[in-house]
């Protein structure tokens, strides 16, 4: 299991593929708070990610299970809800 405790602020977030997908935020409980500017059309607010999907912290990176195109469609919102696109 990955070592929590060392996600830190401005960490580059990775799918198990090595593309990019977000920056650390902060770390909230069991998920990861992505800064705003990751969140795509919706800017205006943080997406999080559950600590959950992270295989590995290293390198200054947090590394998930899943790979990006996966990860991005679990991301959620503040409530812990799915993320929502008007269509």
């Amino acid at each position: 299991m990955a070592d929590l405790t060392a996600i830190v602020e401005r960490m580059n977030i990775i799918g198990a593929d090595g593309v990019h997908i977000g920056t650390v935020h902060r770390l909230e409980g069991h998920r990861i708070k992505m800064v705003k500017a990751d969140s795509g059309s919706h800017g205006d607010h943080h997406h999080f990610i559950s600590t959950g999907l992270v295989a590995a912290v290293e390198n200054d990176q947090v590394r998930l299970t899943a790979n990006a195109d996966s990860a991005i469609l679990l991301e959620e919102e503040q409530d812990g809800g799915a993320i929502m696109d008007d269509g």
